[in-house]
């Protein structure tokens, strides 16, 4: 019997192409990869929940068959990228340097880092730094005084846009189009009892966001959890990035009071302020 990783692929030929074309290739006039957009797939199916997978798991995760999901492990793995004991996958450090690139190329990460670390000791609270990636958002710098989530958040942690305050407001200032766009590419689930899942309701949610200038989310990614967040706007006027603040609701912290909207007001002027600091510093980089 053999195991997931060497199961044999009978797939080869016409076969085995036609399944990793799909419909972007048609939309891009014949310009769009579909073996990168899918190798990227795999990757992107490892996270905090599925740290180590098996054959079988990672062809659940992202749709693919399990011969095609194998040839991309297995290629991955020759890369570098992945590593397999011969049943289960995980990534290696390695992955870490498609990130990089990102951050090493922006000036933005660097620009929040510091201005997070005195936000985070004015309130004695973790301060986070997001930008919006399709229907999720991103971490692009994070600074945490205490573990107040059941999931740890590093820099490349990504969460659904629509359960939290970062994301709200990224999506709030999207375009219309950009908007809908996002709000199709991800089925709104409840995460905790208070997650919005009604679209109305959301673009209801996410008009006052824009209109106020901030968002509060009430324990809707997770119970016990509560994060208000602005956004940062770059000099041509788009949103650059999301910052927020997170705060325990736990019993006995210091933000338990149950009207959420008395705990915002309380971190709100450091927020806003935290961020007019870096709208600053982008300017002066211009």
């Amino acid at each position: 019997m053999e195991n997931d990783a060497g199961a044999a692929d009978t797939r080869t030929g016409p076969a085995a192409r036609a399944e990793d074309a799909g419909p972007h290739a048609e939309a891009a006039g014949g310009q769009f990869v579909q073996s990168l957009a899918r190798g990227l797939e795999v990757i992107r199916a490892f996270d905090a929940e599925h740290p180590s997978m098996t054959l079988t798991d990672v062809a659940k995760l992202t749709g693919l068959s399990r011969a095609t999901a194998r040839r991309f492990l297995l290629t991955l793995t020759e890369l570098g990228y992945v590593r397999t004991d011969g049943k289960y996958f995980e990534l290696t450090a390695q992955v870490l340097q498609l990130g990089y690139a990102y951050l090493s190329s922006h000036t933005l990460p660097q620009l929040i880092a510091p201005v997070l670390e005195e936000l985070s000791a004015e309130l004695n609270e973790s301060a986070s730094a997001s930008v919006l990636d399709g229907a999720d958002v991103v971490y692009v710098a994070r600074v945490h005084t205490r573990r107040i989530m059941r999931v740890g958040i590093s820099v490349g942690t990504r969460f659904p846009a629509y359960a939290t305050s970062m994301g709200r407001v990224l999506l709030a200032h999207l375009p219309a189009e950009g908007l809908e766009r996002a709000l199709r590419a991800r089925p709104l689930q409840a995460l905790t009892p208070n997650t919005i899942t009604d679209p109305d309701a959301l673009r209801a949610e996410l008009a006052a966001v824009r209109e106020r200038g901030w968002c509060l989310v009430d324990q809707e990614l997770e119970v016990g959890l509560r994060s208000l967040a602005v956004p940062v706007f770059a000099p041509d006027g788009t949103v650059a990035a999301a910052l927020n603040v997170s705060m325990s609701t736990l019993p006995g912290t210091a933000h338990s009071d149950p009207d959420p909207t008395t705990a915002a007001l309380e971190v709100l002027p450091a927020l806003q302020s935290a961020a007019r600091r870096i709208e600053s510093a982008l300017r002066a980089r211009r």
